[in-house]
């Protein structure tokens, strides 16, 4: 059999599908979300479903009926717009199978920082900053928001109020302390 027609794995085509920048789930790691963010894929998952992929089937179906397919704008344009709806509906349903929702409200009042935390942090310079750790798929470092997987997360997992810990950064290991950990309060309606 030719190569062409093989497959090398699932991951590989689990990382065509991924946007690009977004980093890779760790192996065997689950696709930790908090209920928002796990509630915005759906809804967007819905919508293409629902409302996108039907408009550009149709278009496209009514661009088929118009002749030349090689020279048709509303046929082609269609055709790679379809494919990037797939696409998307692929990666999206994929996270959304191996997604588990944590309700950072949960730790409410608590001082350790675990996932959603939102946290306020010094580094040896005496420079603070203020980041919340989400989810790979909802994480936004221009609103301050890191992954669950990024390198500062990861350092200040599991540490309280008050702890310094140690992070590996381009310029060498810097030693950060946590000054504040905030969770949002429970939702009285859930």
């Amino acid at each position: 059999m030719s190569k062409a027609f093989t497959r090398e794995s699932d991951a590989a085509e689990d990382d065509d599908d991924a946007p690009p920048g977004l980093p890779p789930l760790p192996a065997g790691a689950r696709n930790y979300l908090t209920p928002q963010g796990h509630r915005r894929l759906r809804e967007e998952l819905l919508r293409l479903l629902d409302e996108e992929r039907p408009k550009v089937v149709e278009t496209v179906s009514w661009a088929a009926k118009n002749g030349d397919r090689s020279e048709n704008g509303d046929y082609l344009y269609g055709k790679k717009r379809l494919r990037e709806i797939d696409r998307r509906i692929r990666f999206l349903t994929r996270r959304l199978d191996i997604a588990e929702v944590a309700d950072p409200s949960a730790h409410h009042g608590k001082d350790q920082v675990f996932f959603g935390a939102t946290v306020t942090y010094a580094n040896s310079r005496g420079e603070e900053r203020t980041l919340t750790i989400k989810g790979i798929d909802e994480a936004d470092a221009l609103a301050g928001e890191v992954s669950w997987v990024s390198p500062i997360a990861r350092a200040l997992l599991k540490a309280r109020e008050g702890d310094e810990v140690q992070l590996m950064t381009p310029g060498g290991l810097e030693r950060i302390e946590v000054i504040e950990v905030r969770y949002p309060a429970p939702d009285p309606a859930a």
